[in-house]
């Protein structure tokens, strides 16, 4: 027994000794690397210009002492391809580029109208990089110089990017989020055009980029994400502006909540907020010609009144899920015909309804779908509902006294 002990114990100590010695062939130390969380791709001449945004460890530690630097730094190279781009980075950067907490990714107008498959084919076959991070197209301005600019809630100019998307598409329904994963996967999905959120700079170009910028109240430049870019393939080819945003997003069921406005009978507005919708898509083949049926069920609560109406009367609730509904019909079908008359690009979704449903007759009209979508009829099934109207049922403004 006590000889059993001691074989065990060596074996022990030498299986310790083993992962003690050992190490992770591909290990490497932190201090070696700058951890990149934004990027940003332009053109420049023929070349492209690749920026990244590089955070400094010291500036963003809860624990370490700040110098009242900035919290991070961009680092910037120009070459005939994108990844020769990034390696050139090596020129000014003293540590290798770490991409695998990457948060954004930023495309100008130029690139984009190029073709965007360049500018993520390399981060597809990076095994580095992350694939949940979001794509936005520049408007206005280049790429670097949206990624350039100082924010105030969040150190980090590319969280501050991530989080008010991700904030905006679940809150406001004209942006919507897209990661890489799912842009690939649009981009190659049989009856589909893709759409990304625009990004402007607001405010002066230069000194967005200055820590003074976050020194204010009111900083003199931010950022405003801005209408959706439409892409044939992976062209951009056209823009959409917010209410026409918020019309796609409802059909491709993409709003979790929004608010809008109605007129109220006597004058006056009454908001409502959606707190949740629910699309679903049907594309069926009626002789010879698609029709697409989009039925949308919302529910909404009355979130400010500033009219005179009598909220306590049900036929009042009924008139407004009625007017609330053939807005948002409105809404939807302004831009599906905008899109059929001047992009003829199915950014919807309708073929690749119908190939789901009825692959033989997706596989005839695949060929000249440009202008079966340019034909197609549309039927609008909206169901609106006001659950809620708030804590109070009357509003206090017409008891104001004047």
């Amino acid at each position: 027994m006590a000889r059993f002990n001691r074989i065990m114990a060596t074996a022990l100590a030498l299986l310790l000794l083993a992962l003690a010695s050992s190490g992770c062939w591909n290990r490497r130390e932190l201090d070696e690397l700058g951890i990149q969380l934004g990027t940003a791709v332009d053109k420049v001449g023929k070349n492209f210009r690749v920026a990244v945004q590089i955070v400094i460890p010291g500036e963003v530690s809860s624990r370490g002492s700040r110098s009242g630097n900035a919290p991070v730094t961009i680092y910037h190279a120009e070459a005939p391809t994108i990844f020769e781009a990034f390696r050139k980075l090596t020129e000014t950067s003293p540590r290798k580029i770490y991409s695998a907490h990457i948060r954004v990714l930023i495309v100008s107008e130029e690139v984009a109208r190029e073709g965007i498959g360049k500018a993520i084919d390399m981060f597809s076959r990076n095994p580095e990089a992350r694939t949940d991070f979001y794509l936005m197209v520049a408007r206005n301005s280049s790429a670097m110089e949206v990624l350039n600019i100082m924010t105030p809630l969040e150190k980090i100019p590319a969280d501050d990017l991530y989080y008010t998307l991700d904030t905006s598409s679940r809150e406001w329904s004209p942006t919507t989020r897209v990661s890489i994963e799912q842009l690939i996967e649009q981009l190659v999905m049989e009856g589909f055009s893709p759409v990304l959120t625009g990004v402007k700079v607001l405010g002066d170009h230069k000194s967005g980029g200055k820590l003074k910028n976050v020194q204010q109240i009111d900083p003199g430049t931010n950022f405003q994400f801005i209408g959706l870019a439409l892409f044939r393939g992976d062209k951009l080819i056209g823009w959409l502006n917010e209410n026409q945003s918020r019309g796609y997003n409802y059909i491709r069921d993409n709003v979790s909540s929004s608010a809008g406005s109605l007129k109220c009978p006597d004058g006056g507005n009454i908001v409502l907020e959606a707190l949740r919708s629910q699309t679903k898509l049907k594309v069926d083949v009626v002789d010879s010609v698609p029709v697409a049926t989009i039925q949308v069920k919302n529910v909404s609560s009355v979130s400010d009144v500033e009219c005179d109406i009598d909220l306590t009367n049900p036929d009042t609730i009924v008139k407004l899920e009625q007017q609330a509904a053939a807005k948002l019909i409105k809404t939807m079908d302004a831009v599906i015909r905008h899109v059929q008359n001047k992009y003829k690009t199915d950014i919807f979704g309708f073929g690749q309804a119908l190939y789901q449903d009825h692959p033989r007759l997706w596989k005839q009209m695949q060929p000249d779908w440009p202008e079966h979508f340019q034909e197609m009829k549309v039927v609008y099934k909206v169901e609106y509902q006001i659950h809620r109207i708030g804590t109070t049922n009357d509003s206090f403004l017409k008891y104001i006294h004047l």
